[in-house]
């Protein structure tokens, strides 16, 4: 270590020596403090950003990938209960190449279309069906559980065998168990789509021949359900509702303040779909026939005699004259009209408005000044109120009860109040802590700057100083008052010879360090007189 470092680890050491306790402890906890905020400031910085591998992983799945990480050395982190592996971000895509290669994430169920992979060429024909059944159902589960808010699925199917021996075949249903995530809930809508999206997967299933239930055994799409019922008929009525509340809200706030009226709207849709064939025949007389066509028949010739009659025991018996000569004539005459047709086909979608109330109330202090007949007319206009169809609209002026309202107004008033006191004493905390930081850096530095100052002090001759101490006089004033003799200026220093301060600097540096000047002397000695 060179010997500069050495002196300075010296010079250091002496000054902390004469530190006392309370410096002492000052310096710890500084010390301290640095040490710890830049280890955390090195570990936030070199701790890498994680990214999702896999997500919505099973068990066996989850095991197998985090067994597979841990032998090749890669960082990783589990999240969502086990289900989602965490990597560092560089390393998404490689990972997930290796995690193929080894043939993860392997479905745990052995479900899916993977099972027609492992068929046998022996298999009967019954093992075929249900074999290819149990992959149908192992896709849609998979399919299902892409769902957002749904964590894993189950599909179960009712396929009908096929028959020659009955006359009309059974529909096929299915069954599909649905597990949501943790404090997520199925929409009407995303129940809906697990519906379709399962019947429209097998072919020949209706819609209405799907059952879909939850964990907690409540049943969300029952058999034999229309689409349009049930929770997806009352979330369109919910929509039209909102709709035309918030567009009454829009209208009465900039006119009574917000808060200041309510409105509350209950519509009645027709979520049924009809259909409706018409045609119409109409004949048009000035219009020529499409097609005519005339068959005469015309027959002349003489009449037969008389064959009579059978008698007893099966003889004729005569009965005349021959007849006389006769003739026969017909006519047909075929002709198509022209007739015009018309067919009309109407589908009406589910969802029309049959009726729908809606009711305004005003607060009476902030709409005193408004005409209620023309707030009924502009309210009316906003909701779309028709008599004819059967609508009813009420608005009514009252007095509202503000208690809640600064009730609430208060707690929020003090809930601001905590936190900005929260605030401001975590702000005073910190500038305390920062204080002291800084308290014990400034404390250090004046501590070792007075310690460099001691080391810098020069060496006076004592003597020198009692010689110049005896020749001022003492300062006062005599009996006569008469102003004190001043004495004589010092003489000036004595500066020596530059050779002699440079001999007295190398005798000095020869003190302290000998060891360098020796080591010095000696490559001086073994150099030859020509390289000096």
């Amino acid at each position: 270590m060179p010997a500069q470092v050495q002196d300075a680890f010296g010079r250091l050491a002496a000054a902390v020596k004469q530190f006392s306790l309370a410096q002492r402890t000052l310096a710890l906890i500084g010390i301290a403090v640095l040490v710890l905020g830049a280890v955390a400031l090195s570990s936030w910085m070199s701790r890498p950003t994680l990214a999702p591998l896999f997500s919505g992983l099973s068990g066996t799945d989850a095991s197998a990938v985090v067994d597979e990480l841990t032998s090749a050395g890669v960082q990783y982190q589990l999240a969502d209960g086990g289900s989602t592996v965490l990597v560092p971000r560089d390393q998404v895509y490689e990972q997930r190449v290796a995690m193929a290669a080894a043939g993860l994430p392997a479905d745990a169920d052995g479900a899916g279309y993977s099972l027609l992979d492992a068929m046998p060429m022996t298999a009967s024909e019954f093992q075929q069906e249900k074999t290819y059944q149990r992959a149908l159902e192992g896709e849609l589960a998979k399919t299902v559980g892409a769902i957002d808010g749904v964590e894993a699925a189950t599909v179960r199917l009712a396929i009908p065998a096929e028959t020659v021996f009955v006359e009309e075949r059974p529909e096929p249903t299915a069954s599909v168990f649905v597990r949501s995530r943790q404090g997520r809930t199925l929409g009407a809508d995303q129940v809906q789509a697990i519906v379709h999206l399962v019947s429209a997967g097998v072919d020949g299933m209706d819609p209405t021949g799907v059952a879909v239930v939850d964990a907690d055994g409540r049943v969300l799409s029952a058999v034999g359900e229309d689409a349009t019922a049930g929770g997806l008929a009352d979330s369109r009525t919910a929509d039209y509702e909102g709709r035309v509340q918030r567009a009454v809200q829009a209208l009465l706030d900039p006119l009574v303040g917000p808060g200041n009226a309510t409105v509350s709207v209950n519509a009645e849709l027709d979520l049924a779909q009809t259909e409706r064939t018409t045609e119409q025949f109409s004949a048009t007389p000035d219009t020529p026939p499409l097609g005519r066509s005339t068959r005469t028949e015309e027959y002349e010739g003489t009449g037969g005699a008389a064959t009579g009659v059978l008698g007893p025991d099966n003889i004729a018996v005569p009965q005349g004259q021959d007849g006389g000569a006769g003739t026969y004539s017909t006519t047909s005459e075929d002709v198509t009209n022209a007739v015009n047709k018309s067919t009309e086909v109407v589908r009406q979608a589910p969802g029309s408005l049959q009726r729908q109330s809606v009711s305004v109330m005003v607060d009476q202090a902030a709409a005193g000044g408004l005409s209620m007949a023309d707030l009924e007319a502009a309210v009316a206009a906003a909701a779309g109120i028709d008599p004819e169809r059967g609508d009813t609209l009420s608005v009514q002026r009252m007095a509202f009860d503000t208690t809640a309202a600064e009730a609430a107004q208060a707690a929020l008033a003090a809930e601001d109040a905590r936190a900005d006191a929260a605030a401001q004493s975590k702000l005073v905390r910190e500038l305390v802590i920062g204080g002291l930081v800084l308290l014990v850096v400034v404390v250090l530095a004046i501590v070792l700057a007075r310690r460099g100052r001691r080391a810098r002090r020069e060496s006076l001759d004592l003597g020198e100083l009692d010689a110049a101490t005896a020749v001022l006089p003492p300062l006062g004033l005599d009996r006569d008052d008469a102003m004190p003799v001043l004495p004589p200026p010092p003489p000036a220093p004595v500066v020596p010879p530059p050779v002699e301060r440079k001999r007295a600097e190398i005798s000095q540096l020869a003190d302290e360090q000998p060891e360098q000047v020796a080591e010095l002397l000696r490559g001086w000695l073994s150099t030859p007189a020509g390289r000096r």
